[in-house]
C-alpha cells in the first residue's frame, strides 16, 4: 500500500537541488499547516551537510541522529562510505524511524541520495528502495543543459521499478532566464517524453536559507499534487 502520507524527494543526480526543494517544501508547509506537524527523515548521509542544514532551520530540539539514522564521514557513495570505515548499511534501522515519523506526524518528507540510480547499498538504488517502501516520488531535475535526458532516463528507472511518481519539479541551480528555461529544460518537451507532468519551476535561491524566500519559492509548485490529502484539507 502505497504510503499517503510521505514523500520521497528523488534527483536525477548530486547538486540538482533535493535539498533546495525539499526545505522549500517544509516552509511551505510550516506556514501554510502551522497546526499539521510535519517531519523530515534523510535515510543516509555521506559527508556533511542536509541533516546538518535541516536541523538548523526547521528541528533544532532533534538530534542529528534523529533526522539522518545512518551517517559516514566520507562525501562518497553509501557503500564505499561505509567500506571506509569498515560499517555496514543497516535498512532495518532506517525503516522504523520512518514508520515512527509517519505515525506521529501529518507528513513526513524524505530526501533521497545523488539519483535514482544511486546505490543505497551495494544491492539497491535509491529507485529499487522507494519501491519496496512504497514511497511516492517527486523528481528534481536541474535546469542546465543536459536536463531533458536526465529526466527521460530517470523517469524511465522509476516506470521499471514500478514507483508512484507524482511529477517532476525543476530546480533553477543558477539564475535563470525565460530563455535559458525554454532551452535548456522546457516543460512541453519533457512531458510529451516522459508522460509525466511538470509540478513547475523552483526558482534560483541566493539565500537558500530564508524561510520565508523558501516558502514563497514552493508557491510556484503545483503543490496540490504534492501535498497529502489531508494536508490540502487543513
Amino acid at each position: 500500500m502505497v504510503s499517503l502520507n510521505a514523500l520521497l524527494v528523488a534527483g536525477t543526480d548530486t547538486d540538482v537541488g533535493k535539498t533546495v526543494v525539499t526545505s522549500a517544501l517544509l516552509a511551505y508547509w510550516q506556514r501554510v499547516f502551522p497546526h499539521r506537524s510535519v517531519g523530515i527523515l534523510k535515510p543516509l548521509q555521506a559527508g556533511v551537510g542536509d541533516r546538518e542544514l535541516y536541523q538548523r532551520l526547521f528541528f533544532p530540539d532533534l538530534d542529528l541522529a534523529a533526522i539522518c539514522p545512518q551517517y559516514f564521514e566520507a562525501p562518497l557513495a553509501p557503500p564505499l562510505a561505509a567500506a571506509l570505515e569498515h560499517r555496514t548499511i543497516h535498512l532495518t534501522q532506517i525503516w522504523p524511524r520512518l514508520e515512527q515519523l509517519m505515525q506521529h506526524h501529518a507528513w513526513v518528507l524524505v530526501e533521497g541520495l545523488g539519483g535514482l540510480g544511486s546505490p543505497v547499498t551495494a544491492e539497491l538504488t535509491v529507485a529499487a528502495l522507494a519501491g519496496a517502501w512504497r514511497l511516492p516520488v517527486v523528481l528534481v531535475v536541474p535546469v542546465k543543459l543536459g536536463a531533458i535526458g536526465q529526466a527521460v532516463a530517470n523517469v524511465a528507472l522509476a516506470r521499471q521499478e514500478h514507483l508512484d511518481l507524482r511529477g517532476i519539479i525543476l530546480n533553477c541551480v543558477q539564475p535563470c532566464t525565460p530563455e535559458s528555461l525554454e532551452q535548456w529544460a522546457p516543460a512541453p518537451l519533457i512531458t510529451a517524453l516522459t508522460q509525466v507532468p511538470v509540478l513547475g519551476t523552483l526558482p534560483y535561491l541566493e539565500d537558500c536559507e530564508s524561510l520565508v524566500d523558501l516558502a514563497q519559492a514552493a508557491t510556484h509548485l503545483a503543490v496540490e499534487a504534492i501535498y497529502p490529502v489531508q494536508g490540502q484539507a487543513a
